[in-house]
């Protein structure tokens, strides 16, 4: 259909030859592009203008969005395992960052069309849990205890769409601090989810509702509150994103981002809540100049730990919405959990979904 593939060795010589077809041809390439191939291409010659592709697979179809849901579920199913084993395992003092993560990809791996993680497990206890790219190596690899915070960010790759997750899990008793630090980030998480905004906002302009609950305290956190991410594909996917640096693409229905606030206190812990969330349109009163507004809906549905949060910093929409999203978790989640036989995780999941207030 018009399209020709070329070895990636010779898109040198190929833009070369294209150039050389008359002094009008131009050379369609993204601005963002390496600036090894940006310099093969005169200024003049160029459209700098974002490929139709990325926007393409940005917002999902139909058959899209409905895989994304499912392949959440089944990796809920995965979390929700590995979390009620750890609730038992951790006091034992026997499992470290690398054996916990390489539990979990277990757990994924039993899951139906499961190909691969989709990026290094994040497994971070105590103060690796304040560096936020952490990945464990044998020389950093940390015993989990019941007196640290445990971070996890994970995900994986199944056929039917990919899953990026991050859940913050203490397995003792937490402090005062990380409690009040795990609420505020919290706060942030739901007031982006559930912010109503016109279609065609760049993700920069409400990024600080996100921020907002952590900087009324002093405290914030250091780097972007979103990504988009691929369905079978990139788990950090372009154009879109919810940074406080402008995206090359604005926000539309039918894109997935990730909605991912934290706090990370240097040698003591990190915080960090993440969901994978569909843009869809919101209901409104109003339709001012008939613009489309949109808001955001989880996908992801793994218990958000209650143990960790303080009650009262909490507003009553706040705790509705909470208790909204774990009655989900427990519909969708507990009945695939039911199907595979999967009890223990089935009451640990039944457990951690309680209404809370």
């Amino acid at each position: 259909g018009g399209v020709e593939l070329h070895p990636y060795d010779s898109i040198a010589e190929h833009m070369a030859a294209v150039l050389r077809e008359g002094p009008h041809t131009k050379i369609w390439i993204n601005k963002r592009s390496s600036h090894a191939l940006c310099a093969l291409v005169p200024v003049k010659r160029r459209v700098s203008l974002l490929s139709p592709v990325q926007l393409m697979k940005a917002v999902k179809n139909t058959t899209e969005i409905q895989g994304m849901r499912k392949a959440h579920i089944r990796d809920a199913v995965a979390l929700c395992c590995y979390f009620s084993t750890l609730e038992k395992e951790v006091a034992k003092g026997c499992l470290t960052e690398i054996s916990a993560a390489n539990m979990l990809e277990e757990f994924r791996r039993e899951q139906l069309d499961f190909v691969s993680l989709s990026f290094p497990t994040i497994s971070s206890s105590g103060p690796n849990g304040a560096i936020i790219h952490y990945i464990p190596t044998p020389k950093t690899d940390r015993k989990l205890s019941v007196d640290e915070l445990y971070l996890c960010d994970s995900g994986g790759q199944y056929r039917d769409g990919t899953t990026d997750v991050t859940r913050t899990m203490h397995f003792g008793t937490p402090t005062d601090k990380e409690k009040e630090a795990f609420t505020l980030v919290l706060k942030g998480h739901i007031a982006l989810c559930t912010a109503v905004f016109p279609s065609d906002t760049e993700g920069s302009r409400i990024e600080v509702i996100a921020r907002a609950p952590l900087w009324s305290k002093g405290l914030n956190y250091k780097h972007g509150t979103g990504h988009g991410i691929g369905c079978f594909l990139s788990v950090h996917e372009g154009p879109q994103g919810i940074n406080i640096r402008p995206a090359a693409e604005p926000l539309k229905a039918d894109m997935f981002v990730s909605d991912e606030p934290g706090y990370y206190e240097d040698g003591s812990f990190g915080v960090r809540i993440e969901n994978i969330v569909l843009i869809k349109p919101a209901e409104t009163k109003y339709n001012y100049d008939g613009v489309q507004y949109l808001t955001m809906e989880p996908v992801t549905l793994v218990p958000i730990q209650k143990k960790m949060i303080l009650p009262e910093l909490l507003t009553s929409d706040e705790v509705e919405w909470l208790n909204c999203y774990h009655s989900t978790c427990l519909q969708l989640v507990g009945e695939c959990l039911a199907e595979q036989g999967r009890g223990e995780a089935l009451q640990w999941l039944s457990r951690e979904t309680t209404p809370l207030g």
